[in-house]
């Protein structure tokens, strides 16, 4: 019995996509990349590109799309750090409401199973901590990450009225950090700004006092989790957490790729922007339960990988 599937994979050419791309392809299934290229790159899927089961599709979810034969789909289509997700803010909203509707029309229509990759950005800047599945968050509705939160928040009511009305097969997915090669160098995540302004000997801009937490995972243990979820029964949905729960302040951060990239750059501090959440943590209690899974690489590991690539990628530049 041949168990390849037909894979479509929106927002495949950015940094999450383009692994699961790989993953998925490596896997033996056939892939279909869709991709407007507003943060993703055709340089993401460059090695990709020549594999007969892979296919790159330029299309903007928030216009219609279909095609016949999908099995399964994530939807990854948004951008996903402050200075992406800004550029644009009203585009955000509709390619997480227009192109929510769409995208789970087209799943109806193929009748296959889809997963939507949601952010811990949805409990905004949290008054429970660590963050479980069950706490509905602390979000301004008003302010400049609005864009992004609330727009995670409506996919993931789409994706559960979808589920109720019309028996739609779906998973929700809540993302925490997730760094590791193929980030945008230019993204504005605090990694890769740490990593590249490391690299390059430039000062290292904390914002606020430093003292804000995050919890950082690495893509491959993500993959493992997004993909355990599509493969789970059809009778349990999500939302479920997928991050690491190692909590570690913005200095400590600073200060690990400071001594893991060897630079004499020296550490500012920028004001805290506006609703930049204070902690973030994730309760991981449900994942490990109903996926069996836990991080499996620490952050040093990591992080180690990630500062290879952004070597190659500034050696280019």
């Amino acid at each position: 019995m041949n168990s390849k599937k037909n894979i479509l994979i929106t927002g495949g050419a950015g940094f999450i996509g383009s692994n699961l791309c790989k993953r998925l392809l490596n896997e033996g299934n056939k892939i279909i990349c869709l991709d407007n290229l507003f943060t993703g790159s055709k340089n993401n899927i460059i090695n990709l590109i020549d594999n007969p089961n892979f296919e790159f599709v330029n299309h903007d979810i928030t216009k219609p799309y279909y095609r016949e034969g999908i099995d399964e789909i994530y939807n990854l289509a948004c951008p996903a750090s402050p200075i992406q997700y800004q550029i644009n803010p009203i585009k955000t909203v509709k390619t997480c409401t227009i192109g929510v509707i769409n995208i789970l029309g087209f799943a109806k229509k193929n009748n296959a199973k889809i997963l939507q990759a949601s952010t811990s950005e949805i409990y905004g800047d949290p008054e429970v901590h660590p963050q479980t599945e069950e706490y509905n968050g602390n979000v301004n509705t008003l302010g400049y990450r609005s864009c992004y939160d609330e727009g995670k928040r409506c996919s993931e009511t789409l994706f559960m009225d979808y589920y109720r009305e019309h028996n739609l097969n779906i998973n929700i997915v809540r993302i925490f950090n997730t760094y590791g090669p193929n980030m945008d160098i230019n993204d504005g995540r605090v990694v890769s700004n740490f990593i590249n302004q490391a690299l390059n000997q430039k000062e290292i801009t904390i914002n606020g006092d430093g003292n804000q937490t995050r919890s950082f995972q690495y893509i491959d243990d993500l993959l493992d989790g997004m993909i355990k979820m599509m493969q789970t029964e059809n009778n349990f949905v999500g939302p479920i957490n997928l991050g690491n729960p190692n909590e570690i302040s913005m200095n400590e951060l600073a200060s690990i790729i400071l001594r893991l990239t060897k630079s004499n750059s020296k550490i500012i501090f920028n004001d805290l922007p506006e609703d930049d959440p204070k902690r973030r943590n994730p309760d991981i209690s449900l994942a490990n339960s109903k996926l069996n899974w836990h991080p499996k690489y620490d952050l040093e590991e990591g992080l180690l990988n990630t500062i290879e690539y952004f070597k190659k990628i500034n050696e280019v530049n």
